[in-house]
């Protein structure tokens, strides 16, 4: 059975004798070789303006084939429903936090709280990963995750919540995700395979971010509504979705490794399998610089909703939905053109252009264009996090590929407290437009320079 698209290849051009091609494929039978017949039949009448829309209903079909896969479908439903949920409580907690302190500083506090741990703990949580069953260590990650957010929707029900609650709740949810993060991204080849894995990671990576439209903007009408202990209480529920979707899976053999080596000498040997990859070590630096910097101005947006762009809690949840819109469309385009040998270039143009449209963020004082430039920010987050993902995971081995992934949310997350962090107490210090604009400064000096030591990023297919 031949894809819409092969079949398209095989048409037969146009002007050319179709009854002169029989005769050899009937030869060709007759001497015992097998003819692969096409499903439909390809009709020799059919007008030249067919061919270019079958193309494009195959490239819709390429788009989604990773959801041929019956447990990568039941994974995806199951994290829409959570991850809204999580932006839901994104939302609503940055909001609390700035309302109970009015400081954009402690919001920089908060952020480094819940990323810190996985400076710490996420190298030895892809030791262990690569030792037992990924499904498991997701299901316990995500129960407790959902006992977390019911903590802290009782703390806000009952008018006793703290600021140093949220902190404690933030680096507790910390050590979690510093297992979570691995084990997921471990877990997809196992659902799809090594042939689809690139699509399903942009998939994934569409999914994550619808739920980082629909999210937020629940979440804001709950939060100027019904007040942030709802949207606390509706993100522990949506845990159960995926909690479900990860019990209904049939994986035939989930692989474990034994390795009676200690934890240290494991995690030394991941590190010295990235340290003979040049075009890992650059994608992880690539990594490292744009979280550090690039993605740091989420830490103070509540504040630059309400006081630069005067939009409060609604423009705030609406702001984060244009972000969420911006990244499911680099997450679509991905997915649909992501297959054309083309990964390098548009990582490239991605890094460059993604500090540029952020300086233009930090300056802007007009509501409607930020929620352009907005949803810029988040095509240009997408297209990076996507890629980098995609290029790391289809060159490891499976053996690695916990310890690898490891790394790559060791930069990804186990840095960002350092920028969050500096941001805040920059934006209290000489304010929020000129600490962004400077984040914006170095995003592009960083990712200039890792281009510019490893050239071969830009090659990469």
């Amino acid at each position: 059975m031949k894809t819409l698209e092969h079949q398209d290849q095989q048409s037969t051009p146009a002007g050319e004798n179709v009854a002169e091609n029989r005769p050899a494929s009937a030869s060709t039978a007759a001497h015992g070789v097998k003819v692969e017949m096409l499903d439909p039949p390809l009709n020799p009448q059919l007008p030249p303006e067919v061919a270019p829309m079958r193309a494009r209903q195959a490239r819709r079909i390429e788009t989604f084939r990773a959801l041929q896969h019956r447990n990568f479908q039941l994974y995806l439903f199951g994290q829409l429903v959570s991850l809204a949920g999580t932006w839901m409580q994104i939302v609503a907690q940055g909001w609390l936090v700035y309302e109970l302190s009015r400081s954009e500083a402690m919001l920089g506090v908060v952020g480094f709280a819940s990323a810190i741990p996985a400076l710490l703990v996420t190298p030895w949580a892809g030791v262990i990963i690569d030792q037992v069953r990924k499904r498991d260590v997701i299901i316990m990650t995500q129960v407790s995750a959902m006992l977390l957010a019911f903590v802290l929707a009782f703390l806000t029900f009952t008018g006793t919540v703290q600021v140093w609650h949220i902190i404690v709740l933030a680096v507790a949810l910390g050590v979690i995700n510093a297992f979570d993060g691995p084990a997921r991204q471990s877990f997809v080849v196992e659902m799809v395979g090594s042939k689809d894995l690139p699509n399903a990671i942009a998939l994934n990576s569409m999914t994550f971010n619808a739920a980082r439209v629909v999210g937020p903007a629940f979440g804001g009408i709950l939060l100027a509504t019904v007040g942030s202990a709802w949207c606390f209480t509706f993100n522990g529920l949506s845990f159960l979705a995926v909690i479900i979707s990860l019990l209904a899976m049939r994986i035939a053999s989930e692989r474990t490794v034994t390795d009676r080596r200690s934890p240290w000498q494991q995690l030394q040997s991941g590190l010295r399998y990235v340290a003979g990859q040049p075009e890992m070590k650059g994608l992880l630096m690539l990594s490292l610089a744009f979280s550090t910097f690039g993605i740091a101005y989420n830490t103070v947006l509540p504040a630059f909703a309400d006081r630069i762009l005067n939009g409060g809690a609604v423009g705030f949840g609406l702001l984060t939905a244009a972000a969420g819109i911006g990244a499911v469309t680099g997450a679509f385009l991905v997915a649909t053109y992501g297959d054309r040998g083309q990964r390098g270039q548009w990582l490239f143009y991605a890094a460059m252009s993604f500090p540029v449209v952020l300086g233009m963020f930090a300056l802007n004082r007009n509501f409607p264009f930020a929620l352009l430039l907005a949803v810029l920010l988040g095509v240009g987050f997408m297209l990076q996090f996507t890629l980098i993902n995609t290029l790391l995971q289809t060159r490891v081995t499976n053996e690695m590929r916990g310890r690898v992934m490891s790394l790559y949310t060791l930069t990804f997350f186990g840095f960002t407290p350092f920028g969050n962090l500096a941001l805040g107490a920059l934006s209290q210090a000489i304010g929020m437009s000129v600490a962004i604009l400077l984040f914006a400064v170095l995003t592009f000096g960083a990712s200039w320079v890792v281009f510019r030591l490893t050239p071969q990023l830009r090659r990469l297919a």
